[in-house]
């Protein structure tokens, strides 16, 4: 994994680069991503290491994926993306590994997730039309999809729209792995 140094100056860049890309104000930015101005120059500045939600909602509304946003490197035809250079973000004693992704107009994220017995994590309505589709490698993951809840067990995959907030939850007393694939289409006009 990346120096935490070098993720938030490549964070920092990306972010930049992607705004400025698009003509948008930082005030502007905060008014599509609900990230606040000042956050926004944290991250633009390197002096913080943003939330994984706050990353999404910043991706969301430059119409990238958070990997592009966490790329420490550009990307070439072929991208190996190296065990140490999978960016990690960690809550508790769970974590979210963001293995690879891609840009605009086919944008595609793919995850290993960990939670611990009890953890969960509230995920953020994306973008219409976002998908995402996982499988649970070991423990039972608890899903919850406007209001309704699907427990997903050792070896089945679900499939839902991502489009609204959904929790991810380990409601069992051993640990809980899963691979998930988010997929967003195109980005509208006004994205």
């Amino acid at each position: 994994m990346p120096e935490p140094g070098t993720l938030a100056a490549a964070i920092a860049n990306n972010v930049r680069a992607q705004r400025a890309h698009r003509g948008l104000t930082l005030d502007e930015l905060a008014a599509r991503s609900g990230v606040s101005r000042g956050m926004l120059v944290q991250v633009e500045q390197a002096r913080t290491n943003p939330s994984v939600s706050t990353l999404a909602r910043i991706a969301d509304a430059l119409g990238v994926t958070v990997a592009r946003l966490v790329e420490v490197a550009d990307t070439p035809v072929v991208r190996v993306v190296h065990a140490e250079d999978v960016v990690t973000f960690t809550h508790g004693p769970g974590s979210a590994r963001l293995l690879v992704g891609t840009d605009a107009p086919a944008i595609l994220e793919l995850w290993d997730w960990r939670l611990g017995p009890g953890q969960h994590h509230d995920g953020d309505a994306h973008p219409p039309g976002t998908r995402e589709m996982l499988t649970v490698l070991e423990g039972e993951l608890t899903l919850t999809v406007y209001g309704a809840t699907h427990v997903i067990r050792t070896g089945e995959a679900v499939l839902f729209s991502a489009d609204r907030p959904h929790v991810y939850a380990n409601t069992a007393d051993r640990d809980l792995r899963f691979i998930m694939v988010v997929t967003e289409p195109a980005a509208t006009p006004d994205h």
